[in-house]
């Protein structure tokens, strides 16, 4: 083999990868991009020409700003709240026995073998006013009459950590497996707490897995459809839902490829500083 070949050996290897991205992931965003910058059409998708007239109207109008901030607090408390219910899971699932182990995977796993709208839709009959939640409360006393539970954003947060809550714990278990008991057991023999052991060896050990989750969790809240249509019905409109409006409903394919775009990058800009204050702060302890 010449010497040329040996040096575009690596590169031949990882020609598959790459144009697999190139397809699915690169070309899909430019296509965006480009209609984002489409004039607005007049019973067609689009008109000739570019202008940048849909990101003006996107800026310019309060109410998509404040949604754009809605679905970002819909997804960061989302993503709180699967951390601190999935990480005594995930804990509880890496100090399982092994014979136990496949048994509680399984249990963690049950979900993801109902389909979504089919989980979002039962999560409608739980909420509603005359669900099994508030008729279960009413029938004790201890309410007198129904909670608002659906269409508002308590009612999506619930939903979507039912969703998304194996996401959480599948990382953060694989990452509190890697920790060596006897590190833990080391600091408890020279004096320190539980608690102390927990926050500064098990917590830094474990915060690869704590990234993986969060992010994880948060771009799929941020990007979740179904649930939060079903469930905030005309009331709460997330991000995800007015861009499937604006494409499918209204026919604004350029305005929709702008919001999508938007919160794309909004999406990635809150990924990418959690990475690095979560790193950060992972080096400094």
């Amino acid at each position: 083999m010449s010497l040329r070949a040996k040096s575009l050996k690596p590169f031949a290897l990882i020609a598959p990868a790459v144009l697999l991205l190139g397809v699915f992931l690169v070309l899909p965003y430019i296509n965006i991009v480009v209609m984002s910058l489409r004039n607005p059409g007049s019973g067609t998708p689009y008109a000739p020409g570019f202008t940048l007239s849909n990101y003006l109207r996107l800026f310019a109008d309060s109410f998509y700003l404040e949604q754009t901030a809605n679905t970002l607090v819909i997804g960061f408390i989302t993503t709180f709240v699967c951390l601190v219910l999935g990480f005594p899971v995930a804990w509880q699932l890496a100090k399982t026995q092994m014979r136990f182990r496949g048994l509680a995977y399984g249990l963690v796993l049950s979900p993801l073998l109902v389909g979504i709208v089919i989980r979002s839709y039962g999560w409608t009959i739980l909420l509603g006013n005359n669900g099994m939640i508030n008729r279960t409360l009413i029938g004790f006393g201890l309410i007198d009459r129904p909670l608002a539970l659906m269409y508002n954003s308590l009612g999506i947060v619930i939903a979507l950590v039912h969703v998304f809550l194996p996401f959480m714990i599948l990382p953060l278990m694989s990452a509190l497996q890697g920790i060596d008991p006897s590190i833990e057991a080391a600091a408890r023999s020279l004096g320190a707490g539980r608690i102390t052991a927990f926050r500064r060896i098990v917590l830094p050990l474990a915060m690869p897995g704590i990234q993986a989750g969060c992010i994880l969790v948060f771009v799929l809240s941020l990007s979740a459809y179904v649930t939060p249509s079903l469930i905030g019905g005309l009331r709460v409109k997330t991000m995800a839902v007015s861009v499937v409006d604006a494409l499918i409903d209204t026919f604004q394919w350029p305005f929709g490829s702008a919001m999508a775009l938007m919160l794309s990058l909004t999406g990635a800009m809150v990924v990418m500083l959690f990475a690095r204050l979560t790193r950060m702060k992972w080096k400094a302890n």
